[in-house]
């Protein structure tokens, strides 16, 4: 289980929530998904994103699915994990962190993420919280991790 932040690109005349309501009635939960083949335009976003991260950022590792394209941040404060498909994105975030290790955690989940906008034009947001990721509060998505993590924890051990 994952604290997830999705991307989407906004497509022209709509807002944020009808272009995720025309992705969402277009999805196919039976259909094989499409292998992933980032056109030139797509890949040069990726690379300014891969770039930007890692010298923003610090060390990152990075691999090519049949599906996205993917980074992981590593050392601390912890692993923030961004998969890029194009027109989408989705940063996770794995629950264990409180505290203010959930805060360090989620500040540089933020950063990621306003790099993924500014690099891509994508749009974030935050559902868990709902909050856009440019202007949003880290502070809040953090406090969210921590009790889902408390939670968590106290469950099952």
């Amino acid at each position: 289980m994952t604290y997830d932040i999705s991307f989407v690109r906004v497509r022209p005349g709509l807002t944020l929530q009808e272009t995720l309501d025309v992705l969402n009635a277009d999805f196919d939960y039976d259909a094989e998904l499409p292998v992933y083949r980032p056109s030139a335009e797509e890949r040069a976003e990726w690379n300014r994103i891969l770039d930007r991260v890692s010298r923003d950022i610090g060390s990152v590792e990075s691999a090519e699915y049949l599906y996205s394209l993917t980074l992981e941040t590593v050392g601390p404060p912890g692993r923030v994990q961004l998969d890029y498909c194009g027109d989408t994105a989705n940063i996770e975030v794995a629950y264990g962190r409180s505290g203010p290790e959930a805060l360090a955690l989620m500040e540089q989940a933020y950063r990621v993420a306003r790099i993924v906008e500014e690099e891509s034009g994508l749009t974030g947001h935050d559902f868990e919280v709902d909050q856009p990721t440019r202007t949003g509060d880290p502070a809040k998505a953090a406090d969210r991790l921590s009790r889902v993590s408390d939670w968590m924890q106290s469950q099952f051990g």
